[in-house]
């Protein structure tokens, strides 16, 4: 089997591997218990240490606990054996609240993946319960990419998301600890961060942002404000500076793409230049256009 295939069986197979425990409950359904394989001991099982996730809102884990403790876990936590113990592929939320619940034993689902099926169940999991922050979000995708070798248009493929969107969260790791910091606490957005990604120095502009407790349009026109005064030198005489609305077509195509893109033009006609790093981002590319 080619690996083109195997990814995108992989991709299909995903929810039947899961089972049925990440389908959102109706408003008025109440919960239905799901078997397990088995009861184990809360001390065989362990965290996934490749689990794209990294940070569980105490409150939130306290809550859960609360609930485990008056109708036990619902939805069991999915595993796989390595060596002598249980890895958690997904539920590692439910696994940490039945801790601070004082389980002795956890109901579990065991499946028999490799480690990079694990990763994409937990990433799959992750982002269709909203659970992982944006920079979480866009660290399990890269990671993917650097182990597995796998396209924007396959993660795309596996997490029910567009190319576009996996591009853009990519974007986000290119961004300074500092404001990484500030996205991965929420102090910030996703729509936020884009807006810093080419600006001159995003840790000032995102302390600004935070501080005025700015939307994402005023965020976006801070940032271009900052594009505009670094892109244009002073002795450059005002008929040869980028207008806004030149800036505004260069961020919305660069948005769209994932790529950075320039624009410039003077009496209707100029150049468009698309700036790319791998032979898979030209090859993006040289599709998009051949399809239109």
């Amino acid at each position: 089997m080619s690996d083109d295939l195997s990814k995108r069986r992989l991709g299909r197979g995903l929810a039947a591997l899961i089972g049925e425990m990440d389908q959102p409950l109706q408003v008025d359904e109440p919960p239905k218990p799901i078997n397990p394989d088995r009861m184990v001991p809360i001390e065989h099982v362990g965290r996934n240490p490749r689990n794209p996730r990294r940070q569980f809102d105490e409150a939130d884990l306290q809550d859960l606990a609360s609930s485990i403790r008056q109708h036990g876990i619902v939805q069991p936590v999915v595993v796989r054996t390595v060596g002598d113990r249980l890895e958690i592929i997904a539920g590692e939320r439910r696994w940490r609240a039945a801790q601070l619940a004082g389980l002795h034993e956890i109901p579990v689902i065991i499946r028999d993946v490799d480690d990079r099926t694990a990763l994409e169940i937990a990433i799959v999991e992750n982002v269709q319960r909203a659970d992982l922050n944006p920079l979480e979000e866009a660290m399990g995708y890269d990671q993917l990419i650097a182990d597995y070798g796998y396209t924007q248009n396959d993660l795309g493929g596996i997490i029910g998301k567009s190319r576009s969107h996996v591009a853009n969260s990519l974007r986000l790791l290119k961004l300074p600890d500092p404001v990484r910091d500030m996205l991965a606490s929420g102090d910030l957005s996703a729509g936020h961060a884009r807006a810093l990604i080419t600006t001159s120095d995003p840790v000032s502009l995102a302390r600004i942002i935070v501080a005025k407790g700015m939307s994402v349009r005023d965020a976006e026109r801070l940032a271009q404000n900052d594009i505009k005064q670094q892109s244009q030198p002073a002795a450059v005489a005002k008929a040869d500076q980028k207008d806004s609305d030149t800036l505004a077509l260069e961020r919305s195509l660069s948005d769209a793409l994932g790529l950075e893109v320039k624009i410039n033009h003077k009496g209707g006609a100029g150049q468009m230049r698309i700036s790319y790093r791998t032979l898979e981002q030209l090859e993006d590319v040289c599709r998009l256009l051949e399809r239109r």
